[in-house]
């Protein structure tokens, strides 16, 4: 199913319409850890009601732009791992705990005061009204259980390798459960991987491993080195401190952002039995890529990768654009992909 050259695909987030999220407010609180619900804008009887709303808006804005696996564009979602991490048994609702964050500031956390556990769904829902309402292949985020276990105040377990294990434990869970909801993909977001490196070497292949242990559908992981809202092009490396240690990782596909920090593509070589989905969409430039940019994009990472084995995304997510934008340069995507397709005859 996937393995058609040159496939679009988004990394997740879209984003939420003014009438629903405070954005003023959420650019405050740029990726809140714990859960935050004065960001929104409408009441909380009202909230699913309008969420669903805003994912159909999100929905069509893809398929209308030509992308090839759409998502729900996380508009449930107050940043793209608070919702999941906040719904787990383990952490204390109320009194969060604080760890040091990308930007190096101090950021509030869930705070761990007891085994990690799945309770209930937590994004079942989300897949089934997804995959009701469009006819697209869907991709589906979830976050990982290293990135987990880096945005938390362990306060149970004896090292953070062991609550990584437990995070795993309920990703796998809700993943088995998102693939039977309709899901084509499911996508582990891990950009604390490379945050983190001495931890990754030391155990996030292991858990990301047990997270997807024994899955039935093709699984995705991505990794970048934080929005374009909170770094500039300057502050981002040109390339991945952890990337080749993804060769062993159980997942069929590694996304990684490519654009905005012009990445020496030649790290693409680093991950040989993988499907790499490439960033070609700058998230730092509030100007849309031509068609013809995005092409000369793909044409430099087919230079380190077969079309087979080559998919095309935003570098990440695209929560903090405005919409506008949002929606221009996934056009470009989709119309840079159909040239270069053109000119291979495909």
């Amino acid at each position: 199913m996937f393995n058609e050259p040159l496939m679009t695909t988004v990394v997740g987030s879209y984003p939420q319409p003014a009438w629903l999220v405070n954005q003023e407010a959420l650019a405050g609180r740029l990726v809140p850890r714990v859960r935050a619900p004065e960001l929104w804008r409408v009441a909380p009887e009202l909230l699913e009601q309008a969420q669903d709303d805003a994912t159909l808006l999100a929905i069509r804005d893809m398929e209308r732009a030509g992308v090839d696996i759409i998502s729900d564009g996380e508009i449930r979602r107050e940043s793209y791992s608070n919702r999941f991490a906040t719904a787990l048994g383990g952490v204390d609702p109320e009194g969060p705990g604080t760890t040091i964050g990308r930007t190096g500031e101090p950021t509030p956390v869930p705070r761990v005061i007891g085994p990690i556990r799945r309770t209930e769904p937590v994004q079942v829902r989300d897949v089934r009204f997804l995959r009701s309402n469009t006819a697209h292949r869907i991709k589906v985020t979830i976050p990982g259980p290293f990135t987990m276990s880096q945005q938390a105040q362990n306060e149970h377990y004896a090292d953070d390798r062991a609550l990584a294990m437990d995070y795993a434990e309920a990703v796998n869970a809700e993943v088995r459960e998102l693939f039977e909801a309709g899901a084509d993909i499911v996508q582990l977001d891990e950009p604390w991987l490379q945050a983190r490196v001495e931890n990754a070497r030391r155990f996030g292949v292991e858990a990301i491993n047990r997270a997807v242990h024994d899955v039935q559908g093709p699984m995705a992981l991505h990794l970048c080195f934080g929005y374009a809202a909170s770094m500039r092009q300057q502050e981002k490396p040109s390339a991945y401190s952890f990337l080749s240690e993804l060769e062993q990782a159980e997942v069929a596909m590694v996304s990684i952002e490519a654009a905005q920090p012009k990445l020496d593509l030649g790290m693409l070589d680093l991950l040989p039995s993988k499907t790499v989905i490439v960033g070609v969409l700058d998230l730092g430039d509030m100007n849309v890529e031509t068609p013809e940019i995005v092409a000369q994009r793909i044409r430099e990472a087919l230079q380190h990768l077969p079309p087979e084995r080559l998919m095309l995304a935003p570098d990440c997510g695209m929560k903090y654009l405005p919409r506008e934008v949002a929606r221009g340069k996934l056009r470009a995507l989709a119309l840079g992909a159909a040239i270069v397709k053109a000119e291979l005859g495909l």
